[in-house]
């Protein structure tokens, strides 16, 4: 990687971005810490430290990069983008007119774009205003009245929109995928606070040769996890396809051979965001109730909230990582259901003259693409779970607390790294390719 940015650095063009994404990362740092005029910016952060469900607020607070617990300008982060793109993916499988546009092309796939953004300006708009109003009489806002909800709820919503327009500009301008870059740049600035939390917990007064062993422990147990994530996001199961030869004009063309890549991991992060928002959705409303924690409904809440699994003062809690998991497997499965169609792969297939040695084209095809794919997704949602499981037991059973590097933050940092390492390296290989035509 370190050869890679050398290499990068010595050509004017692809330093230019790498120096235009710094600087974009300079300004996103600057506004996470940018308080919002007229908001007590503790507020947040002192009402979580009194609440049972903290973690629900855990992975939200990571994705803002601590933005959100200090109401900085940029509180909301690109979390509404985030969820903009996953509805209006959704909605372009299920509303024909939106699929029609997606087919398109480029044309089609600008307008799918364009629509994200007032989506995500919409979702902006709903957050803040619900906070400002929800929150502003309870200490929130210094003055609650409705210039105050206003100034608060237009601070954050440009925030947002600012953001989403800087991932967009280092997609274009910088190195490349640019919202994906701000989303790993926010989780990596929060890590700072788990090393500190990990240290006090394992090393903070402890003999030498203690802290040494529990540092190579630490370090040991997290790079085991980044070398799982890598083979996770890396493995595929490719289908050999073959195309039969067929007469164009007086020439013999096709006869090729090539694959089908399908991923192991097809549905990516979705199914851990998923499972962890319904998961902590009753956690979080529970928590505002003051609800008592002896009875059923008390008992059940604690069960749904991970920082009650795998606690050896309550193991009935554990159940709740059961659903949990459950959750993210069948997650994996829609997911990947409405963004891979086989029966649509086998129609185009049988139509370009390609075929699967030994499979007969169309509904055999289907079938068989189907079968390998529920294969697949299963071992993808298993390596999901364990990634997202092992931080889950780590703290349950060393009381560690909260941590943002979890296992969802990690298949993120590591699938954002690789993709970016891919596109500088393509960038390279695009600028050799002109260099030698230009010779």
């Amino acid at each position: 990687m370190w050869k890679l940015l050398k290499n990068a650095w010595k050509v004017e063009e692809v330093r230019k971005k790498l120096i235009f994404t710094f600087f974009m990362l300079i300004v996103i740092r600057f506004g996470s810490v940018l308080p919002i005029p007229g908001v007590y910016s503790g507020y947040f952060a002192g009402l979580f430290e009194g609440l049972s469900g903290t973690d629900a607020f855990g992975w939200f607070n990571a994705m803002t990069g601590g933005s959100f617990t200090e109401l900085s300008v940029f509180a909301l982060s690109i979390t509404p983008y985030i969820t903009s793109s996953i509805i209006m993916q959704l909605l372009t499988i299920a509303v024909p007119a939106l699929e029609e546009l997606h087919k398109d092309g480029e044309e089609g796939r600008k307008k799918i774009a364009e629509y994200t953004r007032y989506l995500t300006v919409a979702l902006a708009l709903i957050e803040s205003l619900a906070m400002a109003v929800g929150f502003g009489g309870r200490g929130l806002l210094y003055n609650f009245n409705a210039w105050s909800v206003i100034i608060t709820v237009v601070t954050m919503t440009a925030g947002s929109a600012l953001l989403m327009w800087i991932g967009e500009r280092i997609t274009e301008k910088g190195v490349g995928n640019g919202i994906s870059i701000v989303l790993l740049f926010n989780i990596i600035s929060s890590l700072p606070a788990d090393l500190e939390g990990l240290y006090l917990r394992f090393m903070w007064g402890r003999s030498v040769w203690l802290q040494a062993l529990s540092g190579v422990i630490i370090v040991a147990v997290i790079l085991a996890m980044v070398v799982f994530v890598i083979v996770l996001n890396g493995a595929t199961r490719n289908i050999p396809v073959q195309y039969s030869r067929k007469m164009q004009g007086r020439r013999l063309i096709g006869g090729s051979g090539s694959s089908i890549p399908l991923k192991v991991n097809t549905a990516g992060v979705i199914p851990v965001i998923f499972a962890s928002s319904i998961m902590s959705m009753p956690v979080v409303v529970a928590s505002f109730l003051s609800i008592d924690y002896s009875t059923i409904g008390g008992k059940i809440i604690l069960a749904l909230n991970s920082s009650s699994w795998c606690n050896p003062a309550m193991p009935w809690a554990s159940v709740g990582l059961v659903i949990y998991i459950a959750l993210v497997i069948l997650f994996a499965y829609f997911y990947t259901s409405i963004t891979f169609n086989p029966l649509e792969v086998a129609n185009n297939m049988k139509k370009s003259g390609g075929f699967i040695p030994g499979i007969r084209p169309g509904k055999p095809t289907s079938d068989y693409l189907q079968g390998i794919l529920n294969y697949i997704i299963f071992l993808g949602a298993i390596g999901l779970t364990i990634v997202c499981v092992v931080p889950i037991i780590f703290s349950g059973l060393f009381g560690v607390g909260h941590l943002s590097f979890t296992g969802t933050s990690l298949i993120i940092i590591v699938g954002v790294v690789l993709e970016t390492i891919k596109a500088i390296e393509s960038q390279l290989l695009v600028r050799n390719y002109k260099g030698f035509l230009n010779e």
